[in-house]
C-alpha cells in the first residue's frame, strides 16, 4: 500500500464536462501533483475530454464505478491517494424526471460507497493525510423568488427535483462523514456552468448545435427562468481554491456573479452566430441548414414549449464566503466566457459530432419530440 500523499488526486467523474476541464486545469496549475482520473465512461464522458492528458504521464485513467466499493479502496491504496475530488453524477434534471433510479444510484449510492472507501483506507489503523472535496450543486438550495437574495451557504435545503434532491442527499452524507467518523471534508455548491466539453443536453450547448442545423429552439414556459452563469475555468479555479485554502468542515458556494434568463442566453446566442457567420464565409459552406447561412436571423428558430414539472424560477449565488476566505473572484465576465465557448464548439465540430451518437439522438427523440413536433431537445436549464 502506497503512502497516503494529499499531492495524489483521484478525480472522480474526470472525462464529464467539468470533470475533464478541471483535471486540464489542475495539472497545469500544480506540476508536482498526480492525477487517477476516474470514469465510467455512461452517455456524458468521454475518454476524448482528456486526450493527450496521460502523454506525460502524471495522469492515469481508469474505466470504474464509484458504486465499486472494491475498486474505490484498491485505488486510494495502490495509488496512494490523499485527495478525492468527487464530480461524478447525473446531473441532467429531464433525464431525472423521465427516470430517477440512476440518479438515487449515482449520487447517492455511489457518494457513500465513495465515503466509505476513503474512511476505510485514511481513517483505519493508520491515520493518513487527507482531503475529500464534493462538488455539488446550487439547485439543492430549492427556487428563489424575483426579490430575493442568493443562496448562502447557510440556505436550508429544498431540492424540488430527483436531481437536486439526490445531490442534497449525498450532500448530508459527506457532512455526516466528516461529524460522525471525522473525515477532513469540504463541499462546494456552485451555479450553471458552460465552457468546452460540455455535453449537448446543456442549454448553451444544446441551442448552439440546433441553431447550426437549422433545428428549433425550444424554450421551457416563457424562457424567464433565471441562472446564475459560471464559466468552467472559473469554477475549476474556485475548487483549487478550497482544496489549498479551505477550512476542513465548510461548504463554499461558487458563482459567476451573472443573472440571466434563459431567454437572454437564447437570444445572445443567436445574435452571436449571426454575427460570426457574417465575418466568416467559410461558416455558412460547413453549416449551410444554419438560418445565418440562407440570410436569416438565427433567432427565428425560437420555439416555447410547455414548462417541465417542478422547473425552479430562479437560482442565484452568493459568493462572497469564497471570495473573503479564498480570494475567489470570477476571472471571466459573461461575455468573454460566452465569446470563449462558442468559438470553442465552432472549432471542436468534430468534437461535438462525435459525443452526439445514436443512443443520444434516441434518448432526445423519445423524451421531446412531443414537445415540439420535431427531434430537435428542449432547453435543459
Amino acid at each position: 500500500m502506497a503512502e497516503s500523499n494529499r499531492s495524489h488526486l483521484l478525480v472522480t467523474g474526470a472525462a464529464g464536462f467539468i470533470g475533464a476541464n478541471f483535471v486540464r486545469h489542475r495539472l497545469a496549475l500544480c506540476p508536482h501533483e498526480r492525477i487517477v482520473a476516474l470514469d465510467a465512461l455512461t452517455y456524458a464522458g468521454n475518454r476524448a475530454n482528456l486526450a493527450g492528458l496521460e502523454d506525460a504521464g502524471r495522469m492515469t485513467f481508469v474505466q470504474g464505478d464509484i458504486r465499486d466499493g472494491g475498486l474505490m479502496e484498491r485505488l486510494l491504496r495502490d495509488h496512494g491517494i490523499g485527495t478525492i475530488v468527487h464530480f461524478a453524477a447525473e446531473s441532467h434534471v429531464d433525464r431525472s424526471i423521465s427516470g430517477p433510479d440512476a440518479f438515487i444510484d449515482t449520487n447517492i449510492v455511489g457518494t457513500h460507497s465513495l465515503l466509505k472507501a476513503a474512511r476505510a483506507v485514511w481513517l483505519g489503523a493508520t491515520r493518513h493525510a487527507h482531503r475529500f472535496h464534493h462538488v455539488s450543486t446550487d439547485e439543492v438550495y430549492g427556487s428563489l423568488g424575483a426579490g430575493d437574495p442568493a443562496f448562502a451557504e447557510e440556505n436550508q435545503y429544498q431540492p424540488n427535483s430527483p436531481y437536486s434532491a439526490s445531490k442534497a442527499a449525498s450532500d448530508h452524507l459527506v457532512r455526516a462523514y466528516h461529524h460522525t467518523f471525522g473525515l477532513e471534508v469540504t463541499t462546494s455548491n456552485c451555479s450553471n456552468n458552460y465552457g468546452p466539453y460540455q455535453f449537448p443536453e446543456k442549454l448553451i450547448p444544446l441551442m448552439m448545435v440546433n441553431i447550426l442545423h437549422g433545428k428549433p429552439l425550444p424554450v421551457y414556459g416563457d424562457g424567464m427562468n433565471v441562472r446564475d452563469w459560471l464559466y468552467v475555468e472559473d469554477h475549476c479555479r474556485g475548487i483549487s481554491l478550497i482544496l489549498d485554502r479551505g477550512r476542513i468542515g465548510e461548504v463554499y458556494n461558487i458563482g459567476g456573479n451573472n443573472e440571466r434568463p434563459n431567454i437572454e442566453i437564447v437570444n445572445r446566442l443567436c445574435a452571436m452566430i449571426d454575427e460570426r457567420f457574417a465575418r466568416d464565409p467559410g461558416l455558412a459552406k460547413r453549416f449551410g441548414g444554419a438560418p445565418a447561412a440562407k440570410g436569416e436571423k438565427s433567432a427565428s428558430l425560437i420555439t416555447y414549449v410547455k414548462d417541465r414539472p417542478g422547473h425552479d424560477r430562479r437560482y442565484a449565488i452568493d459568493a462572497r464566503k469564497a471570495e473573503s476566505e479564498l480570494g475567489y473572484r470570477p476571472a471571466e465576465t459573461f461575455e468573454t466566457g460566452f465569446a470563449k465557448t462558442i468559438d470553442w464548439y465552432l472549432a471542436n465540430e468534430a468534437w461535438w459530432r462525435g459525443v452526439m451518437d445514436g443512443s443520444y439522438r434516441s434518448w432526445i427523440e423519445t423524451n421531446y419530440a412531443h414537445r415540439t413536433g420535431s427531434p430537435a431537445a428542449a432547453s435543459v436549464a
